[in-house]
C-alpha cells in the first residue's frame, strides 16, 4: 500500500500486535471511559474521545475501496473503543466494508466492557452476522479490589457479563490480563480472582502482560500509594499461581508482548503442564529460561 491512505488520522495510533497486517479504521478519537491509571495509549491532549462523524467514514471506505480492493483482508476498527457506537452506526460501517472491501475476511475492535451494557445479545448477533468476528478485551485483572485501585470503572461481574454476551453473539474474544497490576500487596488475590473470571467465561483468546509505566508511576500511584513493583521472581510466582488455578478446555495463551520478561504460548488446558514448567525454571533457574533481555523490553 503505497499510496496515501484515504482516512484522517490522528497520532499516537494503537492496535493488538495480530493486527498487524489489518486496515486501521476509526471509527472514535481516543478512549470513552479513559480514566484507567495504569493506561498511557490515549493520554495525549489530541486523542480526546470523540466519535468520528459517519459521512466522513464512509468517505474513507469508498476511498480504501477504490484504491485496495483486492489488497485488505482485515479491518481493525479504531480507537479504544468503537464498540461504543450504537449498533446503527456500526452495522452502517460493517455493510459499507463489505460493499466496499470485498475480500474482507475479519473485523475486530478493542471493546471496553462498559460499550455492552446498552447492547443486548441480539444486536451482537446482527453485527456477527454483519462482519464483526473478534473482540479484544482489556480485563486487566478479575479482582474487584484491583479494579476499583486502578479506577478501570468495571468490576469482575461487569466484565463476566460483556465476555458472556459476546460468546452468546458468537463474536470471538480475546482477553487481556495485566500480570503485576495489583502490587505486591494485592498479587496473590489479582492471580486467583483473573483466573476465576477466565475460568467463568473461557475466552477463545487469552493474552498477559506485565504492567509498566513508560511515562511515569505518579498518575498510576495517586489511586495505588502502597503499590510496589514486582520483580522478576515475584512476577513468575504471580504467572504460575494464575496458571494452576486455570481450568480451561481450549483456549489459546500467548504472553509474548514485548513487556513480558519471559515468552510462554500454548493452548489451555493441553500445555498447561509445560508451560507451568517453563515458569518454574525461569523461577529456578532464570539463567536457563531464555528470559528477554532488558534493551529488548524497550517501551
Amino acid at each position: 500500500m503505497s499510496q496515501i491512505l484515504p482516512i484522517r488520522y490522528i497520532n499516537p495510533v494503537f492496535r493488538p500486535p495480530s493486527e498487524a497486517e489489518s486496515l486501521i479504521l476509526p471509527l472514535t478519537n481516543g478512549c470513552s471511559w479513559n480514566k484507567c491509571t495504569y493506561c498511557e495509549m490515549y493520554t495525549a491532549p489530541q486523542k480526546k474521545f470523540a466519535l468520528r462523524d459517519e459521512d466522513e467514514t464512509l468517505a474513507a471506505l469508498r476511498g480504501c475501496g477504490e484504491q485496495f480492493a483486492d489488497q485488505v483482508q482485515r479491518v481493525f476498527l479504531g480507537d479504544g473503543d468503537a464498540l461504543a457506537l450504537s449498533t446503527r452506526r456500526l452495522m452502517t460501517v460493517l455493510a459499507a466494508i463489505k460493499a466496499h472491501l470485498p475480500r474482507v475476511r475479519r473485523i475486530s475492535s478493542y471493546c471496553l466492557p462498559r460499550n455492552l451494557r446498552q447492547k443486548t445479545v441480539s444486536e451482537l448477533q446482527e453485527l456477527r452476522e454483519a462482519g464483526l468476528s473478534l473482540a479484544y478485551v482489556g480485563a486487566e485483572s478479575g479482582d474487584d479490589e484491583v479494579l476499583l485501585r486502578v479506577n478501570k470503572g468495571e468490576t469482575f461481574e461487569s466484565t463476566r457479563d460483556a465476555l458472556d454476551k459476546l460468546g452468546a453473539a458468537g463474536i470471538t474474544r480475546s482477553v487481556m490480563l495485566l500480570n503485576g497490576l495489583g502490587g505486591a500487596v494485592l498479587s496473590q488475590q489479582h492471580a486467583a480472582n483473573s483466573a476465576r473470571l477466565i475460568n467463568q467465561t473461557q475466552p477463545e483468546f487469552l493474552a498477559t502482560l506485565v504492567v509498566s509505566f513508560p511515562q511515569g508511576e505518579a498518575r498510576f500511584r495517586q489511586g495505588f500509594s502502597q503499590w510496589e513493583p514486582l520483580d522478576q521472581p515475584a512476577l513468575f510466582a504471580e504467572m504460575a499461581d494464575f496458571l494452576r488455578a486455570l481450568e480451561l478446555k481450549r483456549t489459546v495463551f500467548r504472553s509474548d508482548h514485548a513487556s513480558n520478561w519471559l515468552v510462554l504460548k500454548g493452548t489451555l488446558g493441553a500445555d498447561k503442564e509445560r508451560l507451568l514448567a517453563q515458569v518454574t525454571t525461569a523461577m529456578q533457574h532464570p539463567e536457563s529460561a531464555k528470559l528477554r533481555p532488558s534493551w529488548q523490553r524497550g517501551l
